[in-house]
């Protein structure tokens, strides 16, 4: 039975949930038209979130279980 949890920290989440905003952004501005100004405010806010992913370490949050035999 695994010990390991893959729930993620508070600031782990809050940084995902910034990626996928700027993701959800820039898809609207893609299917308006395209609207180029409205993916690229979605581009940089994407950008934004995964400097802060990379800030608080997100890739920390994962627990390797135990091999399995």
């Amino acid at each position: 039975m695994s010990t390991g949890s893959h729930a993620g920290r508070p600031k782990s989440w809050a940084a995902v949930a910034i990626i996928f905003v700027g993701f959800a952004i820039g898809g609207v501005g893609v299917t308006m038209g395209p609207d180029w100004a409205v993916f690229g405010v979605g581009a940089a806010v994407t950008v934004i979130g995964g400097i802060i992913a990379l800030a608080v370490d997100i890739m920390t949050d994962v627990v390797v279980d135990e091999p399995r035999r």
